[in-house]
């Protein structure tokens, strides 16, 4: 028997309740994994308030963690019992200290990188290395604006691009976080609670706007990006934390020759050779010093409640849950 926290109606972080769970027999393809540290994410929490039913219920959330092996099936091939293992699994099912996998979603973790590093980190730098690589290739000289730059992905674009070349601009709600954001790498900071982003970013770029914008917050933050973005510009609008952006007149782009991206992560991950590149690619990052390994504020897994409470009241995380 497994121990697993159960989403069985939708509601606030008290409807995330641990049960055990009987593990099936391991299927072809599948690992069976003892796991050790479970990414928390803000789609964990639009999953389990009913925002995304994507879950079917009652259900086990959760996206992504890190493991070891320790049974393989048939034709799971690549892999070796006691092989430290990361996944994302966009059927859910992380929230637990023991599941089965398809092998195909797993990618074996360098020995540098702990657990818990990767328990914190994957899916973030797997969004960051395809949205900065893939969506929209950033280029030394260019000039982006991050949209909650001191958040989980927000960060990690901060650094890669920085690192690249790229002027940066975020957006952060408080001083301190825009603190945090300028250690992280921006070269200029916008408090969007006391300040006008759109007119900022003009005024710092003395009119020209920038060439691409990253923007996880979605319906409040949509129209300033569009004004924030000068000719040829890309607005890559890649969550929806304020709410889904309301439809618009496709001809607003027209003016300055515009376009807009919504990317989904699994879509650049079809394969897994685009996987295990992608992969690297982030590994790569936190090897070189590019990006900062993180070990998440941690919590038992039983305490997966407590967790979702502290990201929805944007404590200073990220939070991982340790199994």
């Amino acid at each position: 028997m497994a121990q697993a926290i159960m989403l069985r109606q939708y509601g606030d972080p008290a409807a995330l309740r641990a049960e055990p769970v009987e593990l099936a027999a391991l299927g072809p393809g599948e690992l069976r994994l003892r796991q050790t540290a479970i990414g928390v994410n803000f789609h964990d929490i639009y999953v389990r308030s009913g925002a995304y039913k994507t879950l079917a219920l009652p259900g086990i959330p959760g996206l992504e963690a890190v493991g070891t092996v320790e049974a393989v099936g048939q034709a799971a091939r690549g892999f070796s019992v006691g092989d430290r293992v990361a996944y994302i699994d966009s059927s859910y099912g992380a929230y637990a200290d023991e599941r089965n996998i398809r092998s195909d979603l797993c990618v074996r973790l360098p020995e540098p990188i702990e657990d818990r590093v990767a328990g914190t980190m994957f899916l973030k730098g797997l969004t960051a290395a395809v949205l900065l690589h893939r969506v929209r290739q950033v280029r030394a000289g260019d000039t982006i604006l991050v949209h909650a730059a001191a958040g989980g992905v927000g960060r990690l674009l901060v650094q890669w691009a920085s690192r690249i070349g790229a002027r940066v601009i975020g957006t952060t709600g408080s001083r301190e976080k825009a603190a945090a954001a300028r250690a992280h790498g921006c070269d200029e900071v916008i408090l969007y609670g006391e300040e006008d982003v759109a007119e900022r970013v003009l005024d710092l770029t003395r009119g020209a706007g920038v060439d691409i914008v990253y923007d996880a917050v979605g319906r409040d933050t949509f129209d300033g990006s569009l004004k924030s973005l000068g000719l040829l510009g890309h607005l890559v609008n890649y969550g929806q934390a304020s709410g889904p952006v309301a439809p618009f007149d496709i001809s607003r782009l027209a003016m300055k020759g515009l376009t807009i991206s919504r990317p989904a992560y699994a879509h650049h991950v079809r394969t897994p050779e685009t996987l295990h590149a992608i992969a690297a690619m982030f590994f790569g990052a936190i090897e070189t010093g590019i990006l900062k390994a993180e070990r998440g504020i941690a919590y038992p897994l039983t305490d997966a409640a407590l967790a979702h409470r502290a990201l929805e009241d944007r404590a200073e995380g990220p939070f991982v849950l340790i199994a």
